[in-house]
């Protein structure tokens, strides 16, 4: 991207939207040769089995690639079905089950069908910027629900707004990206009360469930319709560079994503991958224990520190009680060759649970930093 449009000047020969005119892309910074702990990747590569396993199912779509894949994804979907209802104890077939290129193009596509003009959507913040970010691109009008000082939800508090605002789309994630916060399943059952009484959409978004303990909003849909819940292979499947996100809904939500995707979105290899994936689920997930305890262990070297971790429930951990302003604090960490994530909060910075190795050098910083 270049200078002039990175710095929101865009050429007056350019007939961008007026709503757009003052965005910036999505990301994080993306800095060779430091230890990264920024965007929430799950730090185990996949097990060689696996890689394997993923070989030699692709090579079997290689002499068919001048065709189109499955357009429905179908053999995918019934795998994430399976799963969903192995993990969950529920009943899901693959109508249920939507699937995309990550989540993201999940949220893009249920904005396409349920946003855009003269809609609204609210979300409790701070929280996924993605939410926002679409709803902008999409013309859906954005409303801010609150956390409290500990970012969690206040869920009468939260019914009542969305009782009053009657919004189209009500969003809530859990655990929550970037404080870790899980939003309890009552309370989830209470939001979702409120969003069916002004004939909204619930979505769920469940991209670190499985690093929760918290039980998964996709038992609601059976007697909440109207609840969606967005899930991801990219975090607890150790997927992220495949780029699968999947929706679990009723059948309705489900063929309202088939009207406004795009035909053939989801490549042959990458349905491939997928599938493969799905099928050796436990062994991507062995290493989530790992990944708890060293979160564990984490935030307990920050408090003895002097430092404020908030409890997470996800990958990932969001601090504060430093001195000095998080633009600072963030950079002298890079300067010890650790990359972390500056999510915009005063006060505040959030990294990735890496490797016992990295997560050594992380506090092997921290310290030096503290000190």
């Amino acid at each position: 991207m270049s200078d002039e449009t990175r710095s929101g000047s865009w050429p007056q020969w350019l007939p961008l939207r007026a709503a757009l005119r003052a965005s910036s892309p999505y990301g994080a910074p993306q800095i060779k040769d430091v230890v990264q702990l920024n965007t929430n990747e799950n730090p185990n590569q996949l097990p060689e089995v696996v890689r394997d396993r993923i070989m030699d199912r692709i090579s079997s779509f290689v002499h068919d690639l001048n065709r189109y894949p499955d357009r429905d994804a179908l053999t995918l979907r019934e795998k994430l079905a399976e799963y969903i209802n192995a993990i969950s104890e529920t009943s899901f077939t693959s109508a249920n089950i939507w699937a995309a290129n990550g989540s993201n193009e999940i949220l893009q596509t249920l904005f396409l069908a349920f946003g855009g003009s003269g809609r609204t959507a609210i979300g409790f913040t701070p929280s996924y910027s993605v939410h926002p970010m679409i709803a902008n691109i999409t013309g859906t009008s954005w409303i801010v629900g609150s956390r409290d000082s500990q970012f969690s939800i206040e869920a009468k508090g939260a019914a009542q707004g969305v009782r009053e605002v009657k919004p189209t789309l009500v969003f809530v994630t859990t655990p929550n990206n970037p404080s870790g916060t899980p939003t309890p399943f009552a309370d989830l059952e209470d939001l979702a009360r409120a969003a069916g009484d002004v004939r909204a959409l619930m979505v769920v978004d469940e991209a670190y469930a499985e690093f929760s303990d918290e039980k998964s909003a996709v038992t609601l849909i059976c007697r909440y319709p109207h609840v969606v819940v967005v899930r991801t292979m990219s975090k607890a499947f150790a997927f992220a560079g495949v780029r699968v996100g999947y929706l679990v809904a009723h059948p309705s939500v489900v063929d309202a994503m088939l009207v406004t995707r795009l035909p053939y979105h989801l490549s042959a290899l990458t349905q491939a991958a997928a599938e493969v994936a799905i099928e050796s689920a436990d062994l991507l997930q062995e290493g989530l224990d790992e990944i708890r305890l060293e979160r564990e262990r984490l935030s307990a070297a920050l408090t003895l520190a002097g430092w404020k971790p908030l409890p997470s429930s996800s990958n990932f951990i969001l601090f504060g009680g430093f001195e000095g302003k998080s633009e600072e604090i963030w950079q002298a960490f890079l300067d010890r060759g650790i990359l972390i994530r500056d999510v915009g909060l005063e006060g505040y910075l959030r990294f990735s649970v890496g490797t016992p190795v990295e997560n050594d050098q992380f506090l092997a910083a921290m310290h030096e930093i503290a000190s």
